[in-house]
């Protein structure tokens, strides 16, 4: 990843404006001038967030459509998911990797409906460039469109469902990782065209809504006309997807972890890690095998002060055994988090570890991940 641009050469996000009219604190991340919070604050919009519905503005991440014949069987040669297997109108998350099995970056990828074989990826914002370069580079007989006019939000949280139904009815029904269309009239002209996705990043309920750029602002503030509606900013984001214990590219994960480690080996289909055919099985073979020589884990400081990105782990006898990766304060459970790798012997839950704080030794222990529940909806299950 490269170096933060200075504050002139910032994109801005199809919204923007929207958000200085909300009172939003812009601040730089992968490029972009984006809201990191409103007037409410970090703890409120997370909080908010757990108990009714945030709306999140991520239209800075990459949106693209793989098509062509064997899209999926060619896409499959980049990333460990299985993709064959993946039925229309529904969605898988996978890693592009390099040769030797790092993370280049993490994905989402939906079968879209149709005769033709298409394939919806929705990337990172700080690696999206580099993606859409590697994907045509290797992918040359597919067909690679940029969704360079379409906005990306996200509504999310336990009344989200009941929300976004009053403006697309029937969304509610929709099962976890699936994908629907919907038509959304706005300014008097034809039904434009609505992508939604049950998924999100915070581990509550929600849904992740594609539309084009000329109704994005009208929908985002249909959406906020609700009293269960809020805007969420970048630092809720950010201690929302911790406390789900999900991974952020560019800190949990990169190109110098393999997604075993990272304990993503639920995210390998069974036929790939059989057949291979994606960079780095041989890698990803032998650690699935062996166990990998580290493991992500997530990490309950004690006391009060949040534990940094960085921040050295050691055993108490004072051995090096790991490092912070992502480290803040959890509004919900009033108390700090982190996650990092730690080597494989010291990755039991309760395994008490040390780092330095301030220059003082502070003990950190090792805690099971997610800190706090995932709320996903599943037909079903989720009515019995």
């Amino acid at each position: 990843m490269s170096d933060t641009p200075t504050a002139h050469r910032l994109a801005k996000i199809p919204l923007d404006a929207l958000h200085r009219d909300l009172r939003a604190r812009m601040a730089p991340f992968a490029g972009y001038d984006m809201p990191l919070h409103y007037a409410a604050g970090i703890v409120a919009e997370h909080l908010h967030t757990r108990a009714k519905a945030g709306l999140f503005d991520v239209s800075h991440m990459g949106q693209a459509i793989l098509s062509g014949p064997d899209a999926a069987r060619l896409l499959e040669t980049l990333v460990p998911a299985d993709l064959l297997g993946l039925p229309p109108e529904r969605t898988r998350y996978t890693q592009l990797l390099a040769d030797d099995g790092g993370i280049l970056d993490d994905l989402m990828v939906t079968r879209l409906p149709g005769r033709e074989e298409r394939l919806l990826l929705v990337v990172n914002a700080a690696s999206k460039g580099r993606d859409f370069a590697l994907l045509a580079e290797k992918l040359p007989r597919l067909d690679l469109s940029v969704l360079e006019n379409r906005a990306l939000l996200a509504l999310q949280g336990p009344r989200a469902a009941l929300v976004l139904a009053g403006i697309l009815p029937g969304v509610e029904n929709i099962p976890f990782m699936s994908w629907r269309a919907f038509s959304w009239r706005a300014f008097d002209r034809d039904g434009a065209a609505v992508w939604v996705s049950r998924s999100g990043y915070t581990g509550e309920d929600g849904f992740e809504i594609s539309l084009p750029l000329d109704i994005a602002q009208a929908f985002a503030l249909r959406l906020l006309e609700h009293e269960d509606v809020a805007p969420i900013g970048l630092g809720a984001r950010d201690s929302l997807r911790l406390e789900a214990g999900l991974c952020l590219y560019g800190h949990d994960i990169d190109e110098t972890t393999d997604p075993i480690e990272a304990g993503l080996l639920w995210s390998i289909g069974k036929r790939r890690r059989a057949e291979g055919g994606f960079p780095g099985f041989e890698r990803v073979r032998a650690v699935i095998a062996e166990g990998p020589s580290r493991r992500r884990v997530g990490l309950a400081p004690q006391g009060k002060a949040p534990v940094r990105e960085g921040a050295e782990l050691q055993s108490p006898g004072g051995r090096s055994v790991g490092r912070v990766t992502s480290g803040g304060f959890s509004p919900s459970l009033s108390k700090p988090i982190a996650m990092g790798y730690v080597a494989r012997d010291f990755a039991a839950a309760e395994t008490l570890l040390e780092t330095e704080l301030r220059g003082k030794r502070v003990e950190v222990r090792v805690a099971p991940l997610p800190f706090t529940p995932h709320c996903y909806f599943h037909p079903g299950k989720d009515q019995k």
